[in-house]
């Protein structure tokens, strides 16, 4: 599978590779290493942050080593990339008193406004977290993060258009009018769950190595769905989502 991520990267070109979390299973120097060496490897900008298995499993070292291991490969756990394009904003989620949930505060909210406000006018602006806001349909159990619709309203209001997250080993694709009800101007946000490299686990049903790609153009964003068949990587979903205020196209 490695060869052929190369390869699918080599292929697309992308300015950008984004590594959303849970990097490691145990959160060893082992694991931390060979995530690094493989993202590395891809030969391409990378903006990687923390997840939830990126810190120790126990007390206390979960809070008093909290990052130590993902900082020795990534000393940033709130990266920014700008480019003349592309403006993504990572923010860290991970908390270390809860186990599966995350949060966001109020001073990365304002981060991400300031990073945004100094963007190219015709830049996508993007932020990128480990726990999701969009969660698979057919993976109800485990909950979004903390007061999801407060902190998606707040992202959007920030001038964010492209949200991705992960955690959930599942993929999601969608747009922010088609699962909460908005009225007005209200800027349309592409929001993505990413369904992770790490090994699918055989009794949970939905579960596929898989990664997104996105193409994007004054108008829309195009997300591609790729997914692990066994030897290749296969694309098995092109999907386009309007940019702005306005749908991509009006029913007559």
């Amino acid at each position: 599978m490695e060869g052929d991520l190369r390869t699918l990267v080599a292929e697309s070109r992308p300015e950008l590779v984004v590594a959303s979390g849970d990097l490691t299973h145990r959160n060893t120097q082992a694991q931390h290493e060979r995530a690094a060496a493989l993202l590395r490897s891809l030969d391409a900008p990378l903006l990687v942050i923390p997840g939830n298995h990126d810190i120790p499993r126990w007390p206390p070292w979960r809070f008093t080593r909290t990052f130590e291991e993902f900082r020795r490969c990534w000393p940033e756990l709130e990266p920014v990339y700008r480019s003349e394009r592309l403006v993504v904003c990572g923010l860290n989620s991970v908390r270390p008193w809860k186990q599966q949930g995350g949060a966001v505060r109020s001073a990365q909210l304002e981060h991400v406004r300031r990073v945004f406000a100094d963007a190219p006018e015709t830049a996508l602006r993007m932020v990128a977290l480990h726990h999701h806001l969009l969660g698979a349909p057919w993976r109800s159990v485990k909950r979004t993060i903390a007061k999801r619709s407060t902190l998606l309203g707040s992202l959007v209001d920030a001038g964010a258009e492209l949200i991705v997250s992960g955690h959930v080993h599942q993929s999601a694709v969608s747009e922010r009018r088609e699962f909460e009800v908005v009225g007005g101007p209200v800027r349309g946000t592409t929001v993505v769950t990413a369904p992770g490299l790490g090994q699918p686990r055989p009794k949970r049903r939905g579960e596929a190595r898989g990664l997104h790609l996105y193409e994007v153009d004054e108008r829309s964003i195009r997300v591609l769905t790729y997914a692990w068949a066994g030897n290749q990587w296969a694309q098995i979903a092109d999907r386009r989502f309007p940019r702005g205020l306005e749908p991509l196209s009006v029913a007559s």
